[in-house]
């Protein structure tokens, strides 16, 4: 007797596919042939605006209350995370349940990693499990990079290291866009520790690829030691065109954009600040330093926020503030991302040659 079940359901699942379709690029032309996500170094303009473009109909899609989709459906995506993290895990695992793959998170503390074994081996264990995605969050630039040469899933950077983090940058891209369409020309202040922070290395090549002047300010102590204050990088550097400001004043007089970055304790610990609150006189972003950039400037922070630190509560939670915004279009920049290198790939199993 047949399932009179069945051809319902297997229609629905047909319409749900559809209306995912409607909003975005099946299987963009550049991104289609792209394995890995782990630097943004190598992505080009057009592969960049191609998970902008995607990231905007899943945005539409999460509007539409289409809280699950079937495009990643009988797809296992892990996400193995080796230092601590909210915002960057919980975003990924949502990505992935909403566009209806298996979400399985696994955490340095809780892993055979604990016990001694190494990197590799885990990976070949995962591997051996037929996954199709493994997120990674480690605290070794480059570990990603590793691990992309020993698995045959898709591996997306979730921070490496004083490396990279390209997923935060596309989602900072993604919502400067939404406010001001046009990134091309525009000026973007980044402000706090850029010799340590891996999303500072990140944004400054994602806007730089988009057209933007990226002016960034920190104390000399938090700058690579090639940098000079008051000077402005040369192409040999990596980072063409960018500007060491002087002050953090001069880094926000007319920016479109203004980012502080979290000063963290070690930063203190190991000398290179002399007290938080001489950082927050000098280099936090407050009321009256906002007030310098352009009539509608947005401020944004990659979090988590030390409140009273890098930025004052009064312009974190002002009118001005996209921050929390940041953090609802990191789900939408994830799930385009998960989608474009899951979505066009074939089954890691040996048994199936056919296109998932």
């Amino acid at each position: 007797m047949t399932n009179p079940t069945k051809p319902a359901a297997s229609g629905q699942v047909s319409r749900q596919l559809a209306e995912v379709e409607e909003f975005i690029d099946v299987k963009p032309s550049e991104l289609k042939q792209r394995r890995h996500l782990i630097d943004l170094d190598d992505l080009s303009v057009t592969e960049i605006t191609e998970l902008l473009n995607s990231a905007e109909g899943m945005l539409g899609i999460a509007s539409r209350g289409m809280r699950k989709t079937p495009a990643l459906r009988g797809k296992t995506i892990i996400t193995m995370f080796f230092e601590n993290s909210t915002r960057t895990r919980v975003s990924f695992e949502q990505a992935g349940k909403v566009l209806g793959a298996d979400v399985i998170n696994v955490t340095a503390s809780a892993s055979s990693v604990s016990k001694g074994e190494s990197l590799l081996n885990t990976v070949k264990t995962l591997q051996a499990m037929q996954i199709d995605a493994l997120v990674v969050r480690h605290p070794d630039s480059g570990a990603p990079y590793f691990i992309s040469n020993h698995t045959e899933a898709a591996v997306v950077n979730a921070g490496d290291g004083m490396h990279a983090h390209p997923t935060q940058s596309l989602l900072d891209l993604f919502t400067v866009r939404n406010h001001v369409g046009d990134i091309e020309g525009k000026k973007i202040a980044i402000v706090g520790d850029i010799l340590y922070s891996r999303v500072a290395r990140s944004d400054i090549i994602a806007f730089q690829k988009m057209g933007a002047h990226v002016t960034v300010a920190c104390p000399n102590t938090l700058l690579p030691n090639e940098w000079q204050l008051g000077s402005v990088l040369d192409k040999s550097t990596g980072f063409g065109d960018l500007k060491i400001a002087s002050s953090v004043d001069e880094a926000i007089d007319s920016a479109d954009v203004v980012m502080p970055l979290r000063i963290q304790q070690e930063r203190q610990d190991a000398g290179h600040l002399p007290s938080f609150r001489e950082y927050s006189d000098r280099w936090g972003v407050n009321e009256t330093r906002m007030a310098l950039a352009n009539d509608g400037a947005l401020l944004m922070h990659p979090g988590p926020m030390n409140e009273g630190v890098e930025i004052s509560s009064d312009v974190a939670h002002g009118n001005q503030s996209v921050i929390q915004e940041q953090v609802k279009n990191g789900v939408a920049v994830r799930m385009a991302v998960l989608y474009a290198l899951c979505a066009p790939r074939k089954s890691t199993s040996p048994d199936n040659n056919q296109e998932s």
